[in-house]
């Protein structure tokens, strides 16, 4: 809503609106542009205008919403996901995510995998168990021994926390 906010104050409907992407019916002058951009970062919100980062935050978005999609995880892995959704070989995407984000697209699922796994633990409507195979986990001590190399605890610890210590997606 904020973002649509902004743009309407400069007399802008945008067609739409999704996490991290804006689709406009025509471009914008650069004065437009700069006003927005300025707008957008006062509310923290960040411009992406380069090619190879927009190419990033597309393989980012994609690896969020695969990991949050259980059905989808179901019918094909994360590297043809991809292939589909940016439309370039996994090959290149690999090595334009690594070299710009420094840290590889399987190392950055993996942490959106468990932060997704902190939530459901946090809810606490799942065991560990139905937790591991709703995320795809092999088996529980696989889901426990990648948990416990991310966070230093077990998931039942972490469960048993009071101050849960979820990340905002845009930090991870």
């Amino acid at each position: 809503m904020t973002v649509t906010d902004i743009f309407r104050k400069e007399s802008i409907l945008p067609l739409k609106v999704e996490l991290g992407m804006i689709t406009l019916a025509a471009p914008l002058s650069p004065e437009q542009f700069q006003r927005i951009r300025e707008q957008l970062e006062a509310v923290g919100f960040e411009v992406i205008d380069d090619r190879r980062m927009r190419m990033v935050e597309q393989i980012r978005l994609g690896v969020i919403g695969y990991v949050r999609d259980p059905d989808l995880q179901d019918r094909q892995n994360l590297s043809e996901y991809l292939q589909d959704k940016c439309h370039r070989e996994y090959s290149f995407l690999s090595k334009l995510f690594t070299e710009l984000q420094g840290i590889s697209i399987e190392k950055y699922s993996i942490q959106q995998r468990i932060e997704r796994v902190k939530e459901l633990l946090f809810y606490d409507e799942l065991s560990v168990s139905e937790i591991a195979d709703r995320m795809h986990y092999s088996s529980v001590a696989h889901l426990s021994a990648q948990f416990k190399s991310l966070t230093g605890l077990s998931p039942t610890q972490f469960r048993r926390m009071k101050e849960h210590r979820l990340k905002p997606l845009d930090e991870i």
